[in-house]
């Protein structure tokens, strides 16, 4: 079973890392994965028994809380700001003050009030550190900043400096403050962003009411007088209808509904009146308005750009546009991408080294010392050799690689959500970008998936009418996207039995007889001999207890954008790019010419579009784009595969690893630059993280960094490595992420 939590109190990055590690050593827990940056905790677990073990451990770990469904995190931050601030503030004046009692004044009394102005600023700030070392003490968890801070800390009081050790807590906590901030401000993007779903909808509810205007009906109360004595006149009852206030999740499929303009659409459905005008910006980051016409899909989060219409739901909302966006953007960082992996790992050898290493310069550095300076076995320059020591350990604290590397991915996730493309995890962005090959389906992703009968060749002694009606009564069993093309259509035979062999088509009963509806290989498979047509669209041929009964020819149109988004991969590098259809090869090369495909493998089979898929991953990474139910084992064994998500089936989309939300192709480069983006800038906060650290470290242990630069420094890598992560979402003039 799989769980997924939400957190509050999690402002510790390294926390968040122990905390995936203590959670995953509980019995019975298959996995677990801690986000730091959007507070969720993802668990595999065994029993329901398994489940309560973690929530106890989760919520018994630091400061940390499992909140209940409806709880958010958020409001508790602003207060936990609001109190940081107000102690780093109390803290600043008290340590001001013991500055001033020691420059400003001489004596006992001045001796006695800076020690009390530097102890109360020390621990004002520095309790909760002091604290949180003490528990992991006794929990065996020795190796983390919290005593990193506390070992500096107190040992430069030990040696007398005592501004410093005020200072050393002091700048460390407003670094906290800070990145806990800038962390803030990164979930409160994303949050904003996927600010989608709606706060209500308005359902429209039949009511009677006399025509007359003499009777009010009111939900849950009958007319309250009788019609027959009250009024001497005749008149009718017409239908009224009441708007009622529900929340999304209460809206069934079918029901009518009511938005208003600047209203956010609740649910997907289609359009009842003539025409809307819809701003879809939130789900595609496209600025310009849509215009919908009467019957056409919409799909919830967008927002009426227009005048009030009605629309009847065709999904309730936990299968909606909205559901899916907030699921998978919200739950994405449970899929951590290789660098995130490592920098968890380096973490957890990084410290218990660097703290190795500083005791080594304490002790041997001095023993050294007076060896070669002395020849005798001396601690010279003792004090001085523990101050180096201690900045080293102030300076090496991992924070800002810790930080700044998954919140890069988690603004990559929201800049890729705000142009259109769900991302299920940091690790299919890092797939993304390093991709070389693109292969897609035909059938609803190059072309619209839109068919239509465009002619109806029967044979002799058979009627148009007798073959169509055949081919709609059997189609009407089927999901596949030319089933569509028979929508519209009435038939008089009733299809029983009905069995669907993929990439084939469809056989049934109808009237005792056995029909085939389908390709040519279907109908070879079955000994059932045909007349092989020559055409650039689809042929259906249709066969009856053996007997060929005729071909149905559907079509089906290009996508407009679909030249635009090849051109575009290929400008990116990703010049690669292969056509894996199960249409015939005129059809497909048609195709390709048209939108600029470089390889066409037609006519293939679902098991033979998976071993081709095999071969091209070989050549590089690759990406597959598809729509229907035969593509999701090809995207199962892809290295990213993408759906498109209005039209994609559900088996499509659940395999896949990134979603178009509008079925938009162009969305699949603007997510390609994201990737490739966010790639980078993960690589250059690694290297300037780790080459700053390794700098001021060297100069730490050779005395030439002072205890409060060395904290500052500290803070500002992992300032400059955060700033750097919000890069990400800064669009350029085209509106991209790049």
């Amino acid at each position: 079973m799989k769980k997924i939590l939400q957190l509050s109190g999690l402002d510790c990055a390294a926390c968040a890392a122990e905390l995936e590690e203590e959670l995953s050593n509980i019995e019975g827990v298959s996995a677990a994965s801690v986000s730091f940056v959007n507070q969720k905790l993802t668990v595999e677990y065994a029993t329901d028994e398994t489940l309560e073990k973690v929530v106890y451990a989760a919520n018994h770990f630091e400061e940390v809380k499992v909140l209940e469904e409806k709880e958010k995190p958020q409001t508790e931050e602003k207060v936990s700001h609001k109190k940081d601030w107000l102690l780093i503030a109390i803290s600043s004046l008290l340590f001001i003050g013991g500055i001033l009692f020691e420059r400003l004044t001489k004596g006992t009394l001045a001796t006695v009030g800076s020690y009390v102005c530097y102890g109360a600023a020390y621990f004002t700030v520095g309790y909760s550190v002091l604290l949180a070392t003490a528990k992991n003490l006794v929990k065996g968890k020795i190796f983390d900043e919290n005593f990193l801070m506390t070992v500096a800390s107190i040992g430069a009081v030990c040696i007398g400096e005592i501004g410093e050790g005020v200072m050393v807590m002091l700048l460390y906590q407003i670094g906290e403050v800070l990145q806990s901030l800038a962390v803030a401000s990164s979930r409160r993007s994303v949050s904003d962003l996927m600010d989608l779903k709606s706060e209500y909808a308005t359902v429209l509810i039949p009511q009677k009411a006399c025509s007359c205007g003499c009777c009010h009906d009111h939900e849950d109360h009958e007319h309250e007088h009788d019609h027959e004595h009250e009024h001497e006149h005749d008149h009718e009852h017409t239908p009224k209808m009441q708007q009622k206030r529900v929340a999304p999740e209460e809206i069934n499929v079918g029901d009518v509904l009511l938005v208003k303009a600047g209203e956010k659409i609740p649910v997907d459905g289609i359009l009842l009146g003539e025409s809307a005008s819809l701003d879809t910006k939130s789900l595609t980051g496209e600025s310009a308005l849509r215009q919908v016409k009467q019957g056409e899909e919409l799909l919830s989060g967008c927002v009426n750009a227009g005048g009030v219409f009605e629309m009847r739901a065709t999904r309730k909302y936990t299968d909606s546009a909205v559901s899916r966006i907030l699921d998978m953007v919200e739950n994405a960082s449970s899929g951590k991408a290789a660098p995130e992996k490592f920098i968890t790992k380096f973490a957890k050898i990084y410290t218990p080294v660097v703290c190795l290493l500083a005791l080594a310069v304490a002790i041997f550095a001095p023993l050294a010392s007076g060896l070669i300076v002395e020849n005798r076995l001396y601690f010279k320059d003792f004090e001085r050799w523990l101050q180096s020591a201690l900045t080293f350990l102030v300076v090496s604290c991992p924070c800002a690689l810790i930080i700044s590397v998954p919140l890069t991915y988690f603004s990559g996730i929201g800049a890729c959500a705000s142009r259109g493309v769900l991302v299920k995890g940091a690790t299919y962005l890092d797939v993304l970008a390093k991709a070389k090959t693109v292969a897609l389906d035909k059938t609803g992703t190059l072309t619209e998936g839109n068919f239509t009968v465009c002619g109806v060749y029967p044979e002799e002694n058979v009627t148009e009418r007798e073959l169509l009606s055949l081919a709609v009564a059997i189609e009407k069993n089927s999901a596949h996207p030319i089933a569509k093309a028979f929508e519209t259509y009435e038939t008089e035979y009733i299809a029983e039995n009905t069995t669907e062999k993929a990439g084939r088509g469809l056989i049934a009963q109808v009237q005792g007889k056995r029909v085939l509806v389908g390709n040519g290989e279907l109908l070879k498979e079955n000994g059932v001999t045909y007349t092989e047509k020559s055409s650039a669209y689809t042929l259906v041929y249709v066969a009856k207890d053996g007997a060929y009964l005729g071909a149905i020819e559907i079509g089906d149109k290009l996508r407009e954008e679909a030249k635009t988004a090849l051109t575009q991969l290929k400008e990116l590098g990703l010049s690669r790019t292969v056509m894996l259809t199960g249409d015939n090869e005129s059809r497909a090369q048609k195709i390709a010419n048209e939108v600029g495909v470089c390889e066409v493998n037609a006519q293939l089979l679902p098991d033979e579009k998976l071993q081709k898929a095999e071969e091209l991953k070989k050549s590089g990474g690759l990406i597959y784009v598809g729509d229907g139910i035969n593509d999701a084992p090809v995207m199962a064994v892809a290295d990213c595969a993408v759906s498109m998500g209005k039209l994609g089936s559900a088996a499509a989309i659940e395999a896949s690893d990134l979603v178009l939300i509008s079925d938009d192709l162009t969305a699949l480069p603007r997510g390609v630059k994201i990737a490739r983006k966010t790639r980078k800038i993960v690589m250059q906060n690694i290297v300037f993280s780790i080459v700053m650290k390794v700098s001021f470290m060297a100069l730490g242990a050779l005395g030439v960094l002072p205890l409060g630069l060395a904290v500052f420094a500290d803070v500002g890598v992992m300032l400059i490595a955060v700033l750097n992560s919000f890069r990400v979402r800064i669009k350029d003039k085209k509106g991209d992420n790049a």
